[in-house]
């Protein structure tokens, strides 16, 4: 997938080289991102379970998750992740994650980036993509603005904790 630059931005694919700041990135967004919707232990355990290196090699390598790390001034900003998943009917991409640094929220550097996963998965022969965001997360109303839609609601069991959460979907025409 080549690289997309936009002025200073630029969104490529992440490597396992990157893992670091993956992160790094992870750790100065996931806090924040959650601290008002979910409790402190359930996300220092969500945490534990994601974002260690072995977890991130192995969404990487054999779970088929590619992630784009994007950059502003050459410094990283933010992150996404997606894959295939496993439809019999229709080819359907998921957005695991999306994550732009507090310090660089409300730049379009969320849109950017789903925008590069859109792009990707159509590339891809993608005829939608969906993503899952918890019921009580503001960012729902980023994700209307982008074309989402609500498709479902799901309940996903992480550990001893649940996410109660919304399954978003945008047709990709």
């Amino acid at each position: 997938m080549p690289a997309t630059d936009t002025a200073s931005v630029s969104i490529q694919p992440a490597t396992l080289a990157d893992i670091p700041t993956i992160i790094q990135l992870a750790e100065a967004t996931w806090e924040p991102t959650y601290r008002f919707i979910i409790s402190k232990e359930q996300i220092d355990y969500m945490y534990r379970v994601i974002y260690t290196p072995a977890s991130l090699e192995r969404q990487m390598t054999t779970e088929g998750h590619v992630f784009l790390l994007l950059r502003t001034d050459g410094q990283p900003a933010g992150y996404a992740s997606f894959s295939r998943l496993s439809v019999p009917t229709e080819t359907v991409f998921k957005l695991h994650k999306i994550y732009v640094l507090p310090s660089h929220q409300g730049q379009q550097l969320g849109q950017q980036l789903v925008l590069a996963v859109e792009k990707a998965a159509r590339a891809a022969g993608g005829q939608a993509l969906e993503l899952n965001v918890n019921r009580y997360n503001p960012a729902i109303s980023f994700y209307e603005r982008q074309g989402f839609q609500q498709h479902r609601e799901e309940d996903v069991p992480i550990g001893p904790y649940w996410m109660n959460d919304y399954v978003m979907r945008k047709e990709l025409k």
